[in-house]
Formats: C-alpha cells, sequence, structure tokens
C-alpha cells in the first residue's frame, strides 16, 4: 500500500512547503492529519499532483492546530468527506466540521475505515498536566501492520500495546509519524527504542514531535530498518 507524505519539517524539493504537524496519505483515499496550514496543505497537494477527488476520509490524530490547520480549507474545497475524530475533541472542532459539510465520525474504539484501513480510537493522553484525547491509524497488509501516529502524546508504547490487543498475534512492520520524544533525555530515548525492538516492530520511521537527537538514537538502535520521512516522498507498506 502507498504512503505519499504531504506534509512534515523537511522535504525532498525546496518547491514544497514545510512545516510544524504531519500529513500523510494512504492509499490515494485517506488522509492521516492536515498539518499546520491548509494554503500549504493544498499546495503541495497540488504540486504533488494528488488527485483531492479520490479522498474518501480524513483522519484526525489530536485536536492541536498543526494537525487540524489544514482540515478547514480541505473541507471548503471537499464538502462531504468522512472526518475520523476522537469523541473528546473540542466542541469548536466538532462544529466547525459540520459547518464545512464534513460527515463527523467520532471514533471511541477500534474503527474500520477500509478493509485495510482502521483508526485505534480514543487513547487516553497528557499534554501540559492536561488529558488529551488521541488516536493512531492502522493499515494491514501482507508484511503485517503499519501503524501511524501524530503526536504520540499517550506514549507510543502505549499506542503500540493497544494495536497489539487490537490485532494479536499480526506482526508489526512499521510504526512511523510523531513519538513526541522532543523532551525526553537520551537515557528515555534509547530506552524506548530498544524497547520497540523488543515488542517486534520491525521498522520504524519517528518525524515531527520525536524531535533530532531522539531519531538519531532510533537511527543507531535501527540502523537499515530506520526510515527518514520528508515531505513529497512515497514509499510502500
Amino acid at each position: 500500500m502507498e504512503i505519499n507524505v504531504l506534509f512534515d519539517k523537511e522535504t525532498t524539493s525546496r518547491n514544497l512547503y514545510k512545516g510544524w504537524g504531519v500529513s500523510f496519505l494512504i492509499n490515494k483515499e485517506v488522509l492521516f492529519d492536515t498539518g499546520e496550514s491548509g494554503r500549504w496543505l493544498l499546495g503541495n497537494i497540488e504540486k504533488l499532483k494528488v488527485d483531492i477527488e479520490k479522498i474518501k476520509a480524513v483522519v484526525i490524530s489530536h485536536d492541536h492546530w498543526d494537525h487540524t490547520g489544514g482540515l478547514w480549507e480541505l473541507l471548503k474545497n471537499k464538502e462531504g468527506i468522512k472526518v475520523y475524530a476522537c469523541p473528546d475533541f473540542s466542541t469548536g472542532f466538532k462544529r466547525k466540521v459540520k459547518k464545512l459539510k464534513g460527515k463527523l465520525i467520532e471514533a471511541g474504539k477500534i474503527t474500520k475505515i477500509t478493509d485495510s484501513i482502521f483508526v485505534t480510537g480514543e487513547i487516553s493522553g497528557e499534554y501540559k498536566g492536561r488529558y488529551i484525547a488521541e488516536q493512531a491509524l492502522i493499515i494491514r497488509t501482507g508484511k503485517g501492520l503499519t501503524i501511524v501516529t501524530g503526536c504520540s502524546h499517550p506514549g507510543i508504547i502505549k499506542i503500540i500495546n493497544q494495536v497489539k490487543k487490537d490485532f494479536p498475534s499480526v506482526r508489526i512492520y512499521l510504526v512511523f509519524g510523531g513519538f513526541h520524544l522532543i523532551e525526553k533525555d537520551r537515557k528515555e530515548v534509547r530506552f524506548i527504542a530498544e524497547k520497540l525492538k523488543i515488542m517486534g516492530i520491525e521498522k520504524v520511521g519517528p518525524t515531527h514531535c520525536t524531535g533530532y537527537d531522539a531519531q538519531m538514537i532510533f537511527k543507531q538502535v535501527y540502523k537499515e530498518a530506520f526510515i527518514t520521512i520528508k515531505t513529497g516522498m512515497t514509499f510502500e507498506v
């Protein structure tokens, strides 16, 4: 299954917009997060020749500006698109989706989007001492499961354990996205990287809020099984 990186903090080309937040297009039909800016997201969509009409659904990992920022312009350009959110997202977010004629779907537990794509449903996390709801995306292919994360505020290990509960005995091929380790010390990051190895995660692609130092630790641990994520790149899972 094909993954297109539509937005991230690094790019493969100077012609593409980059910034805070992420946006990944799965199989040309499901968009995971929308980055910080609608103008930048739609600009990259145009430059990468993505057919917006093929996008059937948008999954928002959590209700933060750098993950929802591009959603509103996307909805203005395509009415009626499904938007998968957590039940605990803000009332303002939900009202805005409905006002722009998006079809809001609140995923409290694991929810099927297509035969091969799922959302975990709401997983409890913490951000600056307050509760935050977050969900991840799951892709099932012949290689195993791929888990796509926005910021991993609940903790990347907690998210993986939740997926393992929902898909027992299915190997996890890849985990990529934001791991939110930018403020963690090197010792803790190395423990987490080695823990993922022990958990059987074959490949990793940490980006966004993971932090550069943490990314390098994951690269040391995973070596050739480390994937660098950049706006404009395409890869298969």
